[in-house]
């Protein structure tokens, strides 16, 4: 094991030696777009699990039914965007405006860190264009110096330099798309899941003749003020 780990690490040692001084942002940008997936993949999880999809189907069911108590107790065992959406809608109505906030109130929680990867899958490309151009000059400064080259193996290290920065800097690109592409296509999900939500307590709103308005809480009051 132990043998295993030196082999790995040396390796590693070595290919940052042969890809040059751009390889280190690009372990960096590698190290952090790993870090934000595994943060990702745990919060995507955890909203995708069989308790949330369950309270989930419950409170879409109480916002058809304008029972905004029911909404309420399960959103606030509910900690996800859903949650809180939810209970905005129950508590404030399902007017335009108040949807509207409170889906761009939860935005930011499902495109965390988007933006970040964004720039990794853009910069690590060009630091790795960069790395083939500063090998290249090398490479020429070599092959043109007033002093006979002596050693033909110079000139191949700055071509090696340049290959291999450009490898290692679209493989952090295509390392970071994917994630990227994968949790981009679950936040435009959870965004209609929303919009499921807003139309549910339109729905039960319309359904005992309430206006839309006003807050789910008020129209059950309204009706079971009649009712008595």
């Amino acid at each position: 094991m132990i043998d295993s780990m030196e082999f790995l690490w040396n390796s590693l040692w070595l290919l940052m030696e042969r890809g040059g001084p751009v390889m280190w942002p690009l372990l960096a940008l590698s190290l952090l777009s790993v870090t934000l997936t595994f943060e990702r993949v745990w919060f995507w999880n955890k909203m995708a699990s069989r308790g949330s999809r369950i309270r989930l189907r419950a409170m879409i069911n109480a916002l058809r039914m304008n029972d905004a108590e029911t909404v309420t107790a399960l959103a606030e065992e509910d900690s996800s965007p859903y949650g809180a959406v939810a209970n905005d809608l129950a508590c404030d109505g399902p007017s335009d405006a108040i949807a509207i906030a409170s889906v761009e109130r939860q935005r930011p929680r499902l495109e965390r860190f988007l933006n970040i990867q964004s720039t990794i899958v853009t910069a690590a490309p060009m630091l790795g264009i960069l790395g083939t151009v500063s090998g290249i000059i090398r490479s020429f400064e070599l092959l043109g110096g007033k002093d006979t080259l002596s050693d033909p193996r110079l000139v191949s290290s700055g071509i090696a330099e340049a290959l291999v920065a450009t490898a290692t800097g679209l493989v952090v690109a295509l390392v970071s798309l994917f994630p990227y592409m994968y949790f981009r296509s679950h936040a435009d999900k959870a965004i209609g899941v929303m919009e499921g939500l807003v139309a549910s307590a339109k729905l039960g709103v319309e359904r005992h003749g309430g206006d839309p308005d006003s807050s789910l809480r008020t129209v059950v009051g309204a009706r079971r003020g009649n009712e008595g």
